[in-house]
């Protein structure tokens, strides 16, 4: 398995390289350092369950875990939240906006 895999056991944090502000209800995204997002000077801005994953990602709670509290809330199963959620997880992680938690 490669270092960017995710599975539902992976914790993933923000990355260091990103501050993430609430503005107006939205989740926005300002890389800090070049190589983080597509191309230079990008902002991310999070969609409602975008916002949902990221107000959870506290580098304690495994994605399964994620898509349990979001399924509660969203009426929904695990599952289908648990394949949604690691999808949007790896895509941050792939843009360098999350990263994977190391032990330790």
């Amino acid at each position: 398995m490669d270092e960017t895999d995710l599975t539902g056991d992976s914790i993933v944090v923000p990355s260091p390289d990103i501050v993430a502000r609430e503005i107006e209800g939205r989740i926005v995204i300002v890389p800090l350092a070049s190589g983080v997002g597509d191309a230079e000077d990008n902002l991310y801005s999070l969609s409602d369950t975008g916002k949902a994953v990221w107000e959870r990602v506290d580098g304690e709670s495994t994605l399964t875990q994620i898509a349990a509290s979001m399924a509660e809330e969203f009426d929904a199963s695990v599952q289908e939240i648990e394949s949604d959620v690691i999808g949007f997880a790896s895509e941050l992680l792939r843009r360098g906006i999350l990263a994977k938690r190391t032990e330790g």
